[in-house]
């Protein structure tokens, strides 16, 4: 049995298309890339899942068997995205598109050695442009206590906002 954490969740939601969400960011410095992962294999996504959440107790998909990750993430209406910098991972989003009207973005973080470089804004920037080109009714995330500190503001700086707090007792999968 793994350690416990208490959090709060925090729900946001984005009700309607910011006017940024038209234009693409700007790329960070460097060689920057942004590819959507098609059929990503299992371990792929376990790597990054794993090295962009360990800091912050990203266990439910730890919890899943390859089976029933596979039937996520091979979903048609679930994208994933790898944000490369100079040929190396550096970040991902997941956007889930299997709720329509409503689209949600699953996952976003970065590895550690990337983060404090400005590629966090970038990349939500992207995910929030991706998401609105399918024109839901609205784009909804959440974060909590156990993400990074910079996470909640980020996502209100973008233009979501908060509707719900809950919270939750998480446990470390081994």
């Amino acid at each position: 049995m793994g350690r416990k954490h208490k959090t709060t969740v925090t729900h946001l939601e984005m009700p309607a298309e910011p006017v940024h969400a038209k234009r693409p960011c700007p790329c960070p410095r460097g060689k920057c890339a942004l590819l959507r992962a098609e059929r990503p294999p299992i371990h792929f996504y376990r790597y990054l899942y794993d090295a962009i959440g360990r800091d912050y107790v990203w266990v439910n998909r730890k919890r899943l068997t390859d089976l029933e990750l596979g039937a996520i993430i091979h979903d048609e209406n679930v994208e994933i995205y790898v944000l490369y910098m100079n040929g190396v991972p550096a970040g991902f989003a997941e956007l889930d598109f299997r709720f329509m009207p409503r689209a949600e973005l699953s996952f976003l973080g970065l590895m550690p050695e990337f983060i404090g470089e400005g590629l966090g804004a970038f990349l939500l920037q992207e995910a929030i442009r991706i998401a609105w080109a399918r024109h839901p009714q609205r784009l909804i995330v959440q974060t909590c206590t156990l993400d990074h500190p910079r996470a909640l503001t980020m996502y209100q700086r973008a233009g979501f906002s908060v509707c719900g707090r809950e919270e939750v007792e998480l446990e470390e999968v081994d």
